[in-house]
């Protein structure tokens, strides 16, 4: 198995996508994605669960070459920190969340969770055609309403680049490069799943 400071060292085993899925901000900004590769990341979206199949989620994809125009108002919408290392992904995407029922617009409770089912089979499609995706809450939302024209009653989540790693020495930001080679770490089993009773740790 690879020795990849990014790939998941798990106490349990889990599938391989899982293992090697995680969030660079290094992209390798001469290498595009081709179309067909692409529309596969959003078809294993739309096939994801969600409640009564309201499927409250909408993609709004900004390619660098293709729709240049939108990649630059998403990468404006963007915090500096962020805009330093996004400009180099080939495509940004704005996901947005409808937050009421389309039978009665009424508010839709799951609206939320079920958009981040969507994202998250989207994201393990990507670590199967050897994709990244680093999701982004560091944006301001009314700049990218704006920008993007997003109509009520949608609202923009969170902004993700996709792309083909790149090499963290790319990176700008010391703190990014450092970030882009340390381990990732998850909190223990113990610490968020319980059985029997709240607090319990379950036992491994």
């Amino acid at each position: 198995m690879s020795s990849h400071p990014k790939i998941a060292q798990t106490d349990h085993t889990i599938h391989e996508l899982i293992q090697h899925r995680w969030s660079p901000r290094a992209f390798d900004a001469n290498r595009d994605i081709e179309r067909s590769d692409l529309l596969r990341l959003f078809e294993a979206a739309r096939w994801a669960p969600s409640s009564g199949n309201e499927q409250p989620w909408r993609f709004l994809l900004g390619d660098r070459r293709r729709s240049p125009q939108l990649f630059e108002a998403l990468l404006a919408a963007l915090v500096p920190k962020n805009q330093a290392w996004a400009r180099q992904a080939p495509v940004l995407v704005l996901v947005s969340v409808r937050l009421t029922l389309e039978q009665n617009e009424t508010v839709n409770p799951l609206a939320w969770y079920d958009a981040g089912q969507a994202v998250a089979l989207l994201t393990l499609q990507a670590t199967a055609q050897g994709l990244a995706i680093r999701q982004m809450a560091g944006f301001d939302r009314e700049k990218a309403r704006l920008g993007c024209a997003i109509p009520a009653p949608f609202e923009p989540s969170v902004i993700m680049a996709i792309g083909y790693a790149g090499d963290p020495e790319s990176l700008e930001i010391d703190t990014h490069r450092t970030a882009e080679q340390t381990p990732r770490q998850r909190r223990p089993l113990g610490e968020i799943v319980f059985e029997g009773a709240w607090g319990r740790p379950i036992d491994t």
